[in-house]
């Protein structure tokens, strides 16, 4: 199963201090640009997640008639307070909450099926099979964030982060804008090489100055004093 975006860096608690990421690698990957290639040009054909394929199904059914052309995803939601907090920000939208893990989900009341409260509704769900299946409905959400995904910090781990996995192409797809949050500059600038390659135009990396604490892991970072970055296409 291809890996969640849990932070690899992820503390304990929710509380002290958090490190800063550890990485061996200082700039962005001198393989990055070939990766991307490669994964441009050979679709991926990996087969579906079987129980992801079910809950996107269920999801779909929960689903009012015109609430997809209204979609803004939270992919790795984790216990869901970002979800809550972007369903305030978009309140004219439906806040979709993705999340592969059954203990982190369970914090927001998710059980077999997906959970919907008001304009928010969270599944669990493996991420890259998700976002084909997404696509293949022909899905096209307003906002898609990925929040602090994990950094997958060492250089031969290229591969692990969204921008690096082959499932990359499919995700810029699905369209609208996106939006990655991250505490590590490379990854950053990382994702916005690789956003503006498939975008066909630059991309920039902006330092947060304010964060607002989407996440815990958001609140948790800043409140340890660490840079924090917002990539976003739009």
């Amino acid at each position: 199963m291809t890996q969640s975006p849990a932070a690899a860096n992820t503390p304990s608690a929710m509380s002290g201090r958090s490190r800063e990421v550890s990485s061996r690698q200082s700039e962005p990957h001198p393989r990055l640009a070939e990766v991307l290639e490669r994964h441009r040009a050979t679709r991926w054909k990996q087969p579906l997640h079987p129980p992801t394929i079910a809950a996107f199904r269920a999801l779909e059914r929960q689903l009012a008639p015109g609430e997809h052309e209204r979609l803004v995803l939270d992919s790795g939601c984790g216990t869901g307070d970002s979800t809550r907090a972007l369903a305030r920000l978009h309140p004219d939208s439906v806040v979709i909450g993705v999340d592969r893990s059954a203990a982190r989900l369970a914090r927001t009341g998710v059980g077999a099926e997906p959970l919907r409260q008001d304009n928010c509704l969270w599944v669990r769900a493996e991420l890259a099979s998700f976002w084909r299946l997404a696509l293949a409905a022909g899905w096209r959400p307003r906002v898609h964030y990925l929040l602090y995904p994990n950094p997958w910090p060492k250089p031969g781990q290229l591969q692990r982060r969204w921008h690096g996995h082959p499932v990359f192409p499919d995700l810029v797809a699905l369209g609208g804008r996106l939006v990655m949050r991250t505490n590590w500059a490379v990854y950053a600038q990382e994702f916005a090489f690789a956003l503006g390659r498939a975008r066909g135009r630059d991309v920039a990396v902006d330092k947060l100055a304010r964060p607002d604490g989407l996440t815990p892991f958001e609140r948790k970072y800043r409140d340890s004093g660490h840079c924090l970055y917002e990539v976003s296409d739009g």
